[in-house]
Order: C-alpha cells, then sequence, then structure tokens
C-alpha cells in the first residue's frame, strides 16, 4: 500500500471516530458545547493571566483604559488597504474606489452585520490608506463581495494596491525618505514596507533612475522570494534584495571618483524580529503561547542587529527601530543601551508632529524585567548568577538619572490597539551626530590594505560587553557570543577566504558579478545565476539601439543578463548607483536578485532587425529613451487592445491606422496620452508594450495589468463564474474520487490505477485551491501569422 493510501485510510478512521467526542461534548439536546472543538480544532481562549499581571505591573496602558485594552486585543484585526503612490495612476484608483466600489458597501448587510464603509487613515498623507470591518473571510466568503474582492485581487497583483496592517505603515513614513536616499531594509521580509520605500524614492514619475536606491535584506533565503515578488509589482530598477543575517550584514564599498570608499546608508529601516504579542488580534496563537522568556530571548538579537545599522549609517542620517512588540525589553531597553554606547553619537529625534492625526503613547522610563516564571527584578545587582545568561544588565532602564533624562527616551513611541483600533507597535527614530565611538578608534579606510580592512570590518564593531547575550539566541549569531578568542580566531578564516575572493576576483572578467565561489561565502539557499554587465562594444546592443532609436543618454551600461554562456534570453536594467553596488561587492554579498526586465529574445523578430521585444515589466523606465516604434492610440484604440486578442488594423482609429500601416513588423510601443478638454476620460497616461504583426495589432499585457486598465477606464470587467459548471466538475471529481476508494481496499492495485489516482487528487487540488478571478469577453479568433513565437509564457496574458 502506498503512502497517500495509509494516509486516505486514516483519515477516513479518525472521521469515523470523531462523532464519538463531539457526543462527548454535546449537551443533552444535542447541540455542541462552544467551549469546545469546533471544526476539529479546540477553540483557542484569549486569555493570559500572565500578560495581563505583567502589562497591569509595567503600567504601559494609561489608567482607566485597561479594559478597552483588553477588548480591543480580543476583537478581530480590520482590513486596511494602501494605494501604492509609486505611479500617477494613484489617484485614478482612488476615485474609482470612492466612487464605485465603496458605494456599493453603504447599506449592505453581510451575515446580519452591517458593514461599515471604508475610511481613510486619518494620519496616513493624501487618503492613500483606508481601514474597513470587513474580515478576509467575509471578503472570499459572501457574494455580495465578490466584485469589490476581485478587485482587490486583481489590483493587489498588478503591484497598485497593497494589503498591509495600518501600524506597518508607519516606519517608512517616519523615515522621510528622499528620491537621492541611499536606503537599507534590514529585515525586510514579506517586503511591505520596502514597497512604500521605494514610492518615495519615485515620488516623481518623470525620473527613471532616481539617485537613490534600496537594499533589502532578509535572513530566511525562502522568504527573501516573497520579498522579490513584492518588489517586482513596482518595477523599480533601484532594488536590490540580499540574503544576510542582519546582525552582521557586510560592510559595503563603492567606486567614487576612482577610490573605494565605504557605503554609508542615509536611511536605514530597522524592524527587528520580535516576540510579536502587538499582533494578537491577528495571530491568534499568541494568546497562548506569550512568555516573558520570548523577549528575554530575542533581546540580544535586536540590539546587535540596531548595533550593525547604525555603523553604516551616514552621519546625519536617520534610523527608524521598529517592533510589533509592546514589551520595553525589545523596546525602550534595546534603544537605551544604544544610546548609551554612543557616547552621544545618536539621539532620538521629536516626531510627535510628523504624523499629525496619529495616537499615541511616550516611551516610558522605568521597567522591571520578568521571567517566566514571574519572578521580577529591579535591578541587575539583585539577579542571581543563576540567571546572569537568560537577563542581562542592558535590559534595565539606566540609573545615571541624568543620562536617562538626557537619552528623551519619551520620543519614542508606543501605539496601543484600543486608541485607534489597530495592532500593537514600537517605533523609536534615531540620528546619527557623529561616528560611533568604536569605529573612532579604528584607523581609517585609507591607511590599510583592502584585505585587512575588510576583515576587521566583516564582523560587528561592538564592545564585547555589549554583545554578550543568552546563548539560546540563534546559531547565525553564536560567534558574536564566545568572547575575544573565537573572534580572533574566526577574522583570521575570513582574511584567509578574503584573500582567496580578492584573487578571484582580480581574474574575473569585466562586468560579472558571480555568485560567490566558496561555499562558506555561499550560506544557504538556492544558488543564484552570476549579474552580467553588457560590455560597451557587446554586438547585441547596436540593433537593438537602432531599432528603437534609443537616446543617446540612454544608459547602455547598466544593462545586465544572468547568464555567461549561450544566447542571452533577457535583458535586465539597474540603476547605475546600483551598478556601482554590484561590481565592487560581488563577494561580499549574496544578491538574490535587482533590476527589471527591459527587453526578452523574440526569435522571430531578427528578420525585422532586432531579436528583443519590449517587456512590460520595464516600460515605464526603457519609454523615455524611445524614440520610434512608438504608435499614440486614442482611449477606445486601447480598449480594443485589452479585450480583443489580435484585432485588425480596421477595427482601430483612422489614426492609429495609419500609423500602423507606415510601420515595419515588431515590437512597439502603444502610448495614450490624457486629453485636458475631456476631464470625464482618464487623465494620466498609458504605456503598454504591442507587436505589429502583418496585418493585425497586439498588446503584451499581463492579465492584471489588462483589468487595472480596463477599471480605471470604466470599463466592467466582472462576470459571474460559470458556478454551474464548476459544481458538476466538482461533483464529478468527487464521484471519482470514491470509486477509487472502493478499489483501493482491493489489495491488489495496478500501476495504471495509481497513476489515475494521482491525476485524480491532483485535478482535485487544483479545483478546490482555484482562486477568484475576474474575466473578459472571449477574445476574437487568433491570426497566428501575427504571434510571435516567445521563449516565456508573458506573452500568454
Amino acid at each position: 500500500m502506498g503512502r497517500r493510501y495509509r494516509n486516505r485510510r486514516r483519515s477516513q478512521q479518525q472521521q469515523q471516530q470523531r462523532p464519538e467526542s463531539r457526543e462527548d461534548a454535546a449537551d443533552g439536546d444535542g447541540k455542541r458545547d462552544k467551549s469546545g472543538w469546533e471544526g476539529g480544532y479546540p477553540e483557542i481562549v484569549k486569555e493570559n493571566k500572565l500578560f495581563e499581571h505583567y502589562y497591569k505591573e509595567l503600567k504601559i496602558v494609561p489608567e482607566g483604559e485597561w479594559e478597552q485594552f483588553m477588548q480591543a486585543l480580543r476583537e478581530p484585526l480590520p482590513a486596511t488597504l494602501r494605494i501604492t503612490g509609486y505611479k500617477c495612476h494613484a489617484k485614478e484608483i482612488l476615485h474609482c474606489l470612492k466612487n464605485k466600489y465603496f458605494k456599493e458597501l453603504e447599506d449592505l448587510v453581510v451575515d446580519g452585520q452591517k458593514v461599515e464603509v471604508p475610511q481613510p487613515l486619518s494620519w496616513y498623507p493624501e487618503e492613500l490608506a483606508w481601514h474597513t470591518n470587513l474580515s478576509r473571510k467575509i471578503l472570499r466568503k459572501s457574494p455580495q463581495l465578490e466584485k469589490f474582492h476581485q478587485f482587490l485581487v486583481s489590483e493587489t497583483e498588478s503591484g497598485n494596491i497593497s494589503r498591509q496592517e495600518a501600524v506597518s505603515m508607519i516606519p517608512p513614513l517616519l523615515l522621510n525618505v528622499q528620491p537621492h536616499h541611499k536606503i537599507l531594509d534590514m529585515c525586510a521580509a514579506p517586503g511591505s514596507k520596502t514597497a512604500q520605500l521605494i514610492e518615495m524614492l519615485h515620488a516623481d514619475m518623470n525620473v527613471s533612475f532616481p539617485e537613490g536606491f534600496v537594499i533589502a535584506n532578509d535572513v530566511d533565503n525562502k522568504r527573501c522570494y516573497l520579498l522579490v515578488h513584492q518588489a517586482k509589482r513596482l518595477s523599480s530598477p533601484c532594488i536590490m534584495v540580499v540574503n544576510h543575517d542582519a546582525s552582521s550584514i557586510p560592510r559595503l564599498q563603492i567606486d567614487m571618483d576612482g577610490k573605494k570608499e565605504v557605503l554609508f546608508y542615509d536611511r536605514i529601516l530597522c524592524d527587528v524580529p520580535c516576540s510579536g504579542d502587538g499582533t494578537m488580534r491577528k495571530n491568534i496563537d499568541v494568546w497562548k503561547k506569550w512568555t516573558t522568556l520570548n523577549s528575554l530571548q530575542l533581546h540580544g538579537l535586536q540590539l546587535r542587529i540596531v548595533t550593525r545599522g547604525v555603523e553604516q549609517l551616514a552621519e546625519g542620517g536617520r534610523m527608524v527601530y521598529s517592533t510589533c512588540s509592546l514589551n520595553p525589553i525589545e523596546d525602550e531597553a534595546v534603544i537605551a543601551s544604544l544610546l548609551e554606547k554612543s557616547e552621544g553619537a545618536l539621539e532620538l529625534a521629536d516626531v510627535s508632529s510628523e504624523l499629525p492625526g496619529l495616537k499615541w503613547m511616550p516611551g516610558i522610563t522605568q521597567w522591571r524585567v520578568m521571567t517566566k516564571d514571574g519572578q521580577w527584578f529591579a535591578d541587575w545587582k539583585d539577579v542571581p548568577q543563576s540567571r546572569h545568561t537568560q537577563i542581562r544588565p542592558t535590559m534595565f532602564p539606566p540609573k545615571d538619572e541624568e543620562n536617562l533624562k538626557k537619552m528623551n527616551l519619551e520620543r519614542c513611541l508606543r501605539i496601543l490597539p484600543h486608541h485607534q483600533n489597530t495592532g500593537g507597535f514600537f517605533v523609536a527614530v534615531l540620528v546619527k551626530k557623529s561616528s560611533m565611538p568604536w569605529n573612532k578608534r579604528q584607523p581609517k579606510l585609507q591607511r590599510k590594505s583592502p584585505i585587512d580592512t575588510e576583515a576587521a570590518e566583516s564582523s560587528p564593531s561592538v564592545p564585547v560587553e555589549m554583545t554578550a547575550s543568552a546563548p539560546t539566541e540563534t546559531s547565525l549569531t553564536a560567534s558574536v557570543e564566545t568572547g575575544d578568542r573565537s573572534v580572533t580566531e574566526t577574522e583570521g578564516e575570513e582574511n584567509i577566504q578574503r584573500t582567496q575572493n580578492l584573487e578571484s576576483d582580480m581574474n574575473k572578467k569585466d562586468g560579472v558579478c558571480g555568485p560567490p565561489p566558496s561555499k562558506k561565502m555561499k550560506l544557504f539557499g538556492f544558488k543564484e545565476d552570476p549579474f552580467v554587465f553588457i560590455p560597451e562594444d557587446d554586438p547585441l546592443f547596436p540593433p537593438i539601439q537602432n531599432f528603437y532609436a534609443l537616446a543617446p543618454s540612454f544608459p547602455k551600461m547598466n544593462l545586465l543578463t544572468r547568464t555567461q554562456e549561450g544566447k542571452k534570453r533577457q535583458l535586465y536594467m539597474v540603476s547605475k548607483e546600483l551598478r556601482n553596488v554590484l561590481l565592487n561587492n560581488s563577494e561580499r554579498m549574496k544578491v538574490i536578485n535587482t533590476g527589471i526586465k527591459v527587453w526578452s529574445r523574440n526569435n522571430d523578430g531578427e528578420q525585422f532587425g532586432c531579436a528583443f521585444r519590449l517587456a512590460q515589466e520595464g516600460i515605464y523606465t526603457l519609454y523615455p529613451f524611445i524614440n520610434s516604434r512608438i504608435i499614440v492610440v486614442c482611449i477606445e484604440d486601447i480598449k480594443i487592445l485589452l479585450t480583443q486578442e489580435n484585432p485588425f488594423f480596421s477595427k482601430f482609429s483612422s489614426e492609429t491606422h495609419k500609423q500602423a500601416k507606415d510601420m515595419a513588423k515588431g515590437s512597439i510601443v502603444l502610448k495614450y496620452e490624457p486629453d485636458a478638454q475631456k476631464p470625464d476620460t482618464l487623465q494620466c497616461p498609458i504605456v503598454l508594450c504591442g507587436w505589429r504583426g502583418k496585418t493585425s495589432i497586439r498588446a503584451f499585457v499581463p492579465k492584471n495589468e489588462r483589468l487595472h486598465y480596463l477599471r480605471m477606464m470604466g470599463v466592467e470587467v466582472f462576470r459571474e463564474k460559470r458556478k454551474e459548471e464548476s459544481k458538476n466538475k466538482l461533483e464529478e471529481s468527487q464521484a471519482i474520487a470514491k470509486q477509487i476508494d472502493k478499489e483501493m481496499d482491493m489489495e491488489c492495485r495496478t500501476k495504471e490505477l495509481v497513476n489515475s489516482d494521482s491525476q485524480m487528487e491532483e485535478d482535485l487540488d487544483e479545483l478546490m485551491q482555484e482562486p477568484l478571478e475576474s474575466t473578459l469577453d472571449e477574445p476574437e479568433s487568433k491570426t497566428g501569422n501575427d504571434k510571435p513565437q516567445d521563449s516565456e509564457n508573458e506573452t500568454q496574458c
């Protein structure tokens, strides 16, 4: 018998036994006790006596508000969404939401509950963030909300809306990002805050390549790919995703006028791992798992991460430290310890007036430490020797009243759930006034050889007493805990490794930023393809330049591929500043992804003069440099292009027909310019990639983007699913499953039956997990001669 059969039999046996347990939990009238089992799982009781005792003693909640605080924690977290301010389409989406979808929610009742019309977050600029009492379950299951749900799903996929918790939006706003800033996001996954930072870089959509960039880091390799997915939705050439332990993230170098200089960041976001008791409203597991031990174990790691961050912060730069925890051990204690060690190099910024409308509590200046068994300590000297590995001196408030007053800990922000119906959160904004004291004692970079410099900076330059912490923390940072001797040994090994890396760096080809050759440097996770910049004399580029009549200012040195051998299938672009980072640090960091795709190989295009067609992902970055192959279309033409597969020339306006008729076959740009004389029409420009065939024009636009543009033009793109057909298909699949179950009880099973069963299960899973998607009218018949043979699935939009 196979594993799948055994699992099915076990599941059947459990289902047969389940009615007995239900009877045990039922009352005399046969009704189930609400405190018992529901859906096969025990109901989580939203109570934790230790949690209540701890926070009552710390007095973080104003007097008289404790009941409101606890009641808010027990209620579901309201859904919030943010309209991305990256594109000029944000105003159009806001208009669509307010005048169409939100109006449809007025006076709507779902499951006996009146749906509240979404309201804007009072403290978020330009009404670009909204909250509602609709839960995800109601959104997915309610037929009345099906159109609204499809709108949210589609716009989220195309990067125009982000489902993000309200308090999570605060740290990027307080960073005060400008387009020229170099930004580091130290613990970035899943990437909602990173997306905000990218939007701020691109505040001016007329600038294709802002001077600034975002380096987004996360220690978890798998979560890095979630981060890539989030960042890709915004189509920016100024984002790089890297995979490192934030507490020892490498110090990078850049080339400045022919000299190697250390890269210091203008802005750093330090949203550290935490115990997460501010997320109880959405992560209900926290109720039963919460203990003070979590905070005690995380404190040292949080302190090392924020210390590594301020070391790489430029003088005058700003860092935001944040957690989704209310615990002062993870919040004020970390900030106070950092300020004390900085000896005046850092100060807490007063940001009380930067987000008008936001309600918050000031940071506290006195707190005590409690063990998981409820024992309190007010001072480090009271901690017994047996507890010294668990409780550290940095967890207590400073004893010097004068120093404590100078720290201005009340400038920290603590957001409580009941004040504005949000989650719990903590934010502190730090400004760097001068170099950190332990950095000042180091020789300047220019006086040391590259090998010695890198060895000295490869690990956090923190005093030993500062890095001491509980040994139960992550193994990645354990070497910092082991004292002077092991650190010196590690540096010695890294010296040898750096020498080997530098030698290999000298021997490699120019413009190739390959993955680290050493197994030690590769860390863990998937091995990434190299980043190979296109040489200036590469014969691949002139045909592209001529075909699209690229402007002389086009930064061709910023083009790269992900392969060293064979034909180049995709061409990507990064900003000049990220190119500098890549070329000078390929041996120091593990890059997961960077750049945006601007061209894709299309073999059919060779006969027309260019083997590369335009990619929609990077068209808004590329368009300002293109002077040829552009067709200006009207709004009716756009509708035709987005709803039909290969419309003939005759279906377009006479002006569009004339432009297309005089143009050679191949990849084209389709541009819509808004008419200020017609305010009722779409008032933002649209740029699409297309293909001029023999007798027709085709748009190469992903499905979700098609739906987005059509909604902006007022075209109804929703159609009821063929529910009856889906129901019949499900019933048929279930009948097949039952028949297979009967046959599988026989001792002898044939190979054909196994294959049939596997295929059936895959079909069932696919059917049950099918997402709710919008659909368009059926496209017209294809004209096969006009469809280029592309190596990717992107053309199948």
